[in-house]
């Protein structure tokens, strides 16, 4: 469904990514959907597609530039060797000019470490219209969520040794405390519950109420 693109970066560079079109095409809500750790893999990609069968434009930008794995210590060296900050302001920032040349609004999703810049670019990034974040929770000196601009969502799994109950516990407080429109939603299951190629963690049921709870809330603010 979707094909491979390049978009124009705010500092005049270009970024590549993956983009899935609608029916509708281009005259349709979008949003920016962003990676886990294993880069832009193909369950990335079939994530996107299933947005654009829900008619939502959905561009995946490459953040390794390329490198894809499937080996846990190598997507470890890849995102901690990240410039989270130039994927945030260059990579996310311009796929969402990219998607709002067509003067309707966007939002970001994105899982793990994509769920992480997520609540970045909901606090920093001003073309973010509404952010959903599966389960990923930035460093405090990365963004303070209390100063987030959009309406949120946020999907966290109940065993989690990363986003761990205490910090969404503190992330919840914060939201409340500032006065975010924001809903937060936990399940019973494991990190990266979402993710149906890894059989491990894999939880249907959380997966089916987290993706319809999320249609929902994008619809409504998009």
């Amino acid at each position: 469904m979707g094909t491979m693109i390049e978009f124009k970066t705010p500092n005049g560079g270009t970024a590549a990514g993956y983009l899935a079109t609608p029916a509708a095409g281009d005259d349709a809500p979008s949003l920016v959907v962003i990676q886990e750790w294993w880069g832009l893999n193909d369950q990335i990609r079939k994530v996107a597609d299933r947005f654009a069968e829900q008619g939502f434009r959905a561009l995946v930008p490459d953040l390794y530039k390329g490198r894809v794995t499937g080996d846990a210590d190598e997507a470890s060296h890849l995102m901690t060797g990240l410039d989270w900050a130039g994927a945030t302001e260059q990579d996310v920032r311009g796929a969402l000019q990219h998607l709002k040349a067509n003067g309707r609004k966007a939002a970001v999703l994105g899982f793990c470490m994509g769920g992480a810049i997520t609540v970045i670019a909901g606090v920093k990034v001003h073309e973010t219209d509404a952010a959903v974040c599966f389960y990923g929770i930035p460093p405090a000196e990365a963004a303070d969520p209390r100063r987030m601009r959009v309406p949120f969502q946020g999907h966290f799994a109940t065993q989690d040794d990363w986003c761990t109950p205490a910090a969404v516990d503190a992330l919840a407080g914060q939201l409340h405390a500032a006065g975010i429109p924001h809903e937060l939603f936990r399940y019973e299951a494991q990190h990266a519950f979402f993710n149906e190629q890894r059989p491990e963690v894999y939880d249907a049921e959380a997966s089916r109420q987290a993706w319809e709870r999320s249609l929902r809330f994008l619809r409504q603010h998009l």
